[in-house]
């Protein structure tokens, strides 16, 4: 096989490219790069698919999945010209890896020699590194308290807002809606009586109310602080948003989550929260809140998002007359489990079965992106 522009002999045969590829990564980790073994699988995978004969596949694919900051992009660059182009002299690198000679390395994996050090380098293209971007994706439950922090200031510019349309009318910009006759005659006295353009008007967009019910219990453990800071966004950002906290009961939360500073509301709400971290009685919560807030008004025409992973203790049958009830009273009914971006997840648990059939969406609620993803499923 050949690179672009330059000739490099590559292993033939699937066995052969593996030991290549994998010999690489522990060139790698002699440099001094961490290097676990799930990124060099994912490397090879990467590999497989893009296919070893090109130069740059093997390069970006090595450059995404096994460097993990940004000052280790340059120690890539030096060892991937040193492992497969020869530029830069091999026993320059770390004693770990000088003791293994390139040449002796390269053929036992049956490769032929090194490219010429004075063979010409192609343009590489270089691009930042982004540990946000990584934290975006990354489960709440493997996350340290440092990148937890990380993750709610990437959330603190996400919008919570859902819109009706109204009774009321306003002019339309658009040529569609109810043609207005007076607006229309009364515009064409500007050109002597002549109708130059109808006017049309189309009802306008109110505020939806959004009420959030957050499973506080001991199985939502490695997830419910994150999603009260999420509550917490979404209420100072957004007038008619209800939060609730359910674990063996239910406890409003808007008073609490309604201060400008996080610190201080997650404090309050973390205090008016009796049942923290202990059972789930999703039935009797979403009971007591239909019968106190969401028969009476708050949850007719509003979208009810539960965020639980349906794990509960109580009554399955109670749980789905009271979800049924709620489906019928709400605009929509979203339920947010974080188990189910888990491979292989199924809802099994009873009262997530006996849920689900009265639930319009049922999405992931385990990362940033996931919450992200939310938004615009609530805006819908």
């Amino acid at each position: 096989m050949r690179w672009s522009g330059t000739p490099v002999c590559v292993a033939e045969g699937a066995e052969s490219s593996t030991r290549l590829l994998v010999a690489f990564a522990r060139a790698l980790r002699g440099a001094g790069l961490i290097v676990p073994v799930d990124s060099v699988v994912h490397y090879l995978r990467a590999v497989e698919a893009l296919g070893i004969d090109r130069r740059d596949p093997v390069y970006w694919a090595g450059r995404t999945v096994l460097v993990h900051r940004h000052e280790d992009a340059g120690i890539y660059d030096r060892t991937f010209d040193a492992f497969w182009w020869g530029r830069t002299p091999w026993p320059e690198l770390p004693v770990e890896t000088a003791e293994l000679s390139r040449n002796e390395e390269l053929d036992g994996l049956g490769v032929g020699p090194a490219v010429p050090t004075d063979a010409p380098a192609p343009p590489v293209t270089r691009v930042s590194y982004s540990a946000q971007e990584r934290l975006r994706y990354k489960d709440f439950a493997s996350c340290t308290p440092q990148e937890l922090d990380e993750i709610a200031r990437l959330l603190r510019d996400v919008r919570l807002r859902a819109l009706r349309r109204s009774r009321r009318m306003r002019r339309s910009t658009r040529d569609h809606g109810r043609h207005d006759a007076r607006s229309t005659v009364r515009r064409s006295l500007r050109t002597g009586g002549e109708v130059v353009r109808l006017v049309r008007r189309e009802p306008k967009s109110r505020p939806r109310r959004i009420v959030l019910l957050c499973d506080v219990s001991g199985s939502m453990e490695p997830y419910s602080r994150m999603l009260l800071r999420f509550l917490h966004v979404a209420v100072v950002g957004h007038g008619r948003v209800e939060a609730f906290a359910v674990g063996t009961r239910l406890t409003r939360l808007t008073r609490q989550l309604s201060s400008r500073d996080p610190d201080a509301a997650l404090a309050s709400a973390a205090a008016e929260v009796l049942d923290w971290s202990g059972g789930t009685r999703l039935g009797e919560g979403i009971g007591t809140f239909n019968d106190r807030f969401g028969m009476p008004g708050m949850a007719r025409g509003a979208v009810v998002v539960v965020l639980s992973d349906g794990w509960d203790r109580g009554d399955p049958a109670r749980l789905a007359e009271e979800m049924a009830r709620l489906h019928r009273a709400a605009y929509r009914t979203v339920w947010v489990n974080p188990l189910k971006a888990s491979e292989g997840y199924q809802p099994l648990a009873r009262g997530m079965a006996a849920a689900l059939p009265h639930v319009d969406q049922f999405v992931e609620g385990h990362s940033a992106a996931s919450l992200e993803a939310l938004v615009h499923v609530i805006a819908q």
